[in-house]
């Protein structure tokens, strides 16, 4: 069978998309990857060995209107010319190309909503779906009239099989800090300056002659901070991993005692297959707001613990970090909550009615 998988604009796209790739193309069938052809793919693309065709395809704006008609076309002539059994699309802008495309040429649909609150793209793209896969039991009231089908959100294979980096000292509490594959302004600076504080705090206590484990961060930024985090750290003489992109997100999972995430749906189910405590921060203006739903679902288990953007400082972080160093159990217990929220096997359920829906 010939399936194409349309994916991309994000990392929290691409990875879902690249796992039911990786598992229909396990099952024997023909796969290509349509991405979007942004920088930021490439380095989540590579994990492909397969097909790619880039679409072109740009954000929902008027001021893209002629880019997207381009995208469109391009989509068609080579769906006509592959002529795939079906297509896949994982939502955001990038979907939109390749379901007209798709819509134009008879290829049946089945889309993939990541988030609590669907997308604009989704939301529209869903009366041409056969089926629409959900990570959420809530996101179908979102979407009246449509076949959903609750899957949970695939993620990368490896994800959980990560082990702790081998040069963190051995017993240091280790906070993990991601704002996802492009970076988050604001998380980092609340993240550099809280934890700097937690360095003090901690130092003062071994000052004293408490017993203390030492502190590890591991830091995530994207591109456009990554030196200002690392000055951040040196300043405070702690020892850290920063990088602009970090390539061993298993094993930095895997290290982590808590994580300062934001809430993209692909880190909300990454957190869960790896079982870890998390602060989550909702990027405030994501669409629909869909972040804070996303986190208020994990929240509501007891998985993890929200802060608001608008009004979290870094001395309350600071605190809540203390906190979770100097309470292990709880740590431990939200991490068990945690893991009953994954879906081990949503890649194998979204490529089921990937092929239901080509029958």
């Amino acid at each position: 069978m010939k399936i194409v998988v349309a994916c991309g604009g994000t990392g929290g796209h691409a990875f879902p998309g690249l796992a039911v790739a990786e598992e229909l193309k396990n099952r024997g069938h023909d796969v290509t990857v349509w991405d979007s052809g942004r920088d930021i793919e490439s380095s989540v693309m590579r994990n492909w060995k397969g097909a790619v065709f880039s679409t072109g395809a740009k954000q929902l704006a008027a001021r893209n209107a002629f880019s997207i008609l381009r995208s469109i076309l391009r989509c068609r002539k080579e769906m006509r010319r592959a002529k795939p059994d079906v297509l896949l699309a994982m939502g955001s802008y990038s979907s939109l190309p390749p379901v007209l495309a798709a819509k134009g040429c008879g290829v049946p649909v089945v889309l993939h909503e990541a988030n609590t609150i669907p997308g604009r793209a989704v939301e529209f793209l869903s009366r041409f779906a056969k089926k629409v896969a959900i990570s959420f039991d809530v996101t179908a009231k979102h979407l009246p009239g449509c076949d959903t089908v609750k899957t949970g959100l695939p993620v990368r294979a490896d994800i959980a099989s990560g082990t702790r980096f081998g040069f963190i000292p051995a017993g240091s509490f280790v906070v993990f800090v991601t704002g996802g594959s492009q970076g988050a302004h604001m998380v980092n600076r609340l993240a550099s300056e809280a934890i700097s504080m937690m360095k003090g705090e901690i130092d003062r206590r071994a000052a004293s002659g408490r017993e203390v484990r030492p502190l590890y961060v591991i830091h995530q930024t994207g591109a456009a901070d990554e030196g200002a985090v690392m000055a951040a750290y040196a300043h405070a003489a702690l020892q850290s991993r920063v990088q602009a992109f970090e390539r061993e997100m298993a094993n930095a999972f895997a290290s982590a005692d808590v994580v300062i995430a934001r809430a993209g749906a692909s880190t909300c189910f990454e957190l869960a297959a790896c079982g870890k405590a998390a602060m989550l921060i909702p990027l405030p203006s994501a669409m629909r707001n869909h972040q804070h739903f996303n986190a208020e679902a994990f929240v509501a288990k007891g998985a993890a613990d929200e802060g608001i953007q608008s009004s979290l400082t870094a001395k309350q972080l600071y605190l809540y970090l203390m906190g979770c160093y100097d309470r292990p159990e709880r740590l431990a217990e939200m991490s068990t909550k945690m893991r009953t929220l994954a879906t081990p096997d949503a890649a194998s359920r979204v490529a089921d009615l990937v092929e239901l829906a080509a029958k």
